[in-house]
């Protein structure tokens, strides 16, 4: 699917995704997952064509043979199977998925959320010039987003932060470095603290949680972690080891809605707040992102906005639509609030594979890949 913009931060430029859904039949229902794993292994050690093999080999034949209830069995029944979050998170959260068609209530309500109405923000990839950035940050503004973050890397961040903090000295802006900077840096990202923003996401290694520690202790601005949070117990350590403020929780990064459900409990614990990361999803992963954002300690405005600002035509309807308010409207119908739509999925597919249970018990259920 390609992008309506080209989207670029440290990692390189992204003009279209290649999408990787899993449906999910149980007992008269359909689930749906999605798996946001880049096409390369650049955010973290997975991408679009690992996460086909392990699903295929381990974790939908796992899930056929286990006699499991809810998409909260699901991380049980892949611990045979060593990290792969972002394949585990697209089958898990399929099954959530249609738990929560079979129970007739919301997704959202099922996981535990609080909120009918979420905040929004939108992240800017680099621009070829300041010109054209500030030309898309006044357009996001317009459009009633509540926050705003710049992707940056060294060479390219303060200059773009004093040329809009200067046009627009009020808004709720932040910066994501995905890992771009070292604590030789450090010098230079305090500098960063005079332009009084929300947070600075991930500046050091995507692994670490000790540096962070010692550069926040020099930082007024809030460092967030993103690709260093992988579960409940790193959450844990960073919170311990005053290595950020906030934190990010993405579906995939932490394996699924199980385990980013843990995540928000210990910083609900903690009085760490947290926001739901975006990673270029489709409606199929976004409505998931609805859901979770609508958890009680999702305080700070996420990256989950309008489909338009990615596709041309979404593969789900209603498309997800943001307020001028800058909020997205909780669906209130039963699973996602969403349909996938089919006909399109299948225009865009180029390769499928359809698995079922093979024992009488578990007939009715079936998995599909689509990619």
């Amino acid at each position: 699917m390609p992008l309506v913009h080209p989207f670029e931060t440290s990692f390189g430029r992204t003009t279209d995704r290649r999408v990787l859904l899993v449906e999910v039949e149980s007992e008269g229902v359909t689930g749906w997952g999605e798996c946001t794993a880049g096409e390369r292994a650049s955010f973290c050690e997975e991408s679009t064509d690992t996460a086909w093999p392990i699903l295929v080999h381990e974790l939908i034949p796992a899930l056929l043979r286990a006699e499991i209830q809810t998409g909260g069995s699901c991380p049980r029944v892949f611990s045979h199977v060593r990290g792969n979050r972002m394949a585990k998170a697209a089958l898990e959260n399929a099954v959530w998925d249609a738990q929560s068609q079979q129970a007739e209530m919301p997704l959202w309500e099922l996981l535990g959320g609080t909120r009918t109405e979420i905040a929004c923000g939108v992240s800017l990839g680099m621009e070829p010039t300041v010109g054209e950035l500030m030309e898309r940050v006044e357009a996001e503004l317009a459009a009633g987003y509540q926050r705003i973050k710049l992707k940056c890397k060294p060479g390219h961040d303060v200059e773009l932060f004093d040329a809009v903090r200067a046009r627009w000295p009020e808004i709720l802006l932040s910066c994501d470095a995905n890992a771009s900077y070292r604590l030789k840096d450090q010098e230079h990202l305090r500098s960063f603290d005079a332009f009084h923003l929300l947070m600075v996401e991930q500046p050091l290694w995507h692994d670490d949680f000790y540096f962070h520690s010692l550069l926040q202790r020099q930082l007024e601005t809030s460092i967030c972690l993103d690709e260093s949070i992988r579960n409940r117990r790193d959450a844990l350590a960073a919170i311990e080891m005053e290595s950020c403020r906030i934190i990010n929780i993405k579906l995939g990064r932490v394996g699924g809605f199980s385990e980013a459900i843990r995540v928000h409990n210990v910083t609900t614990e903690r009085g760490i707040p947290v926001w739901c990361g975006g990673m270029l999803e489709t409606g199929v992963g976004r409505s998931h992102n609805i859901a979770l954002s609508s958890l009680q300690n999702f305080s700070l405005p996420g990256d989950v906005s309008a489909s338009s600002r990615y596709w041309t035509e979404d593969i789900i309807e209603p498309a997800v639509e943001v307020t001028s308010r800058g909020t997205i409207q909780v669906p209130q119908t039963p699973g996602r609030g969403y349909r996938v739509k089919r006909d399109r999925v299948e225009k865009l597919t180029v390769r499928s594979e359809r698995f079922h249970a093979r024992n009488q018990v578990r007939s009715d259920h079936a998995v599909s890949l689509k990619a």
